[in-house]
């Protein structure tokens, strides 16, 4: 399965819209959203995509309850909380925002998850720590690195 790898999308809509269509267009098949979509009039911007999307929440999101609700407005929607845990494959996949670094190196160091997948940082990168791969997708919004990855 094909997965997308997305975080801090922030409120920059036509960045979003860029977004879901490159995920599109790589015809991935689930995408995960380590969180900080910042404000509820975001999630619509999701309405095309094609996967389904998991995510969480982020520091920045601000009205859970409402965000919740937006969600559920879209059945390929679908929003966690603060911490996702997700079976793909086989694969045991971590999904956090990331601003909580001691929770991020204890899920880690635990040797417990093939994958964790946290955002916060807005600098992409990927290592493998032992067996399991940390991946940090970036920043869609591109307000930090000046990049949308």
């Amino acid at each position: 399965m094909l997965i997308g790898l997305i975080s801090d999308t922030h409120d920059r809509l036509p960045i979003i819209e860029k977004a879901v269509k490159r995920l599109n267009e790589a015809n991935v098949e689930l995408v995960l959203h380590a969180g900080d979509y910042v404000a509820p009039f975001v999630i619509p911007k999701f309405k095309d995509l094609k996967a389904k999307l998991i995510g969480v929440f982020g520091n920045n999101d601000g009205d859970h309850e409402l965000l919740k609700k937006r969600f559920s407005e879209n059945k390929n929607l679908e929003i966690r909380g603060r911490f996702a845990m997700i079976l793909v494959d086989g694969l045991k996949i971590a999904l956090l925002h990331g601003d909580e670094e001691e929770l991020v190196k204890a899920l880690i160091e635990s040797g417990g998850f093939d994958v964790v997948v946290h955002g916060h940082a807005h600098t992409a990168g990927a290592y493998r720590k032992g067996k399991t791969l940390v991946v940090n997708p970036g920043e869609v919004c591109g307000y930090l690195s000046g990049k949308s990855t």
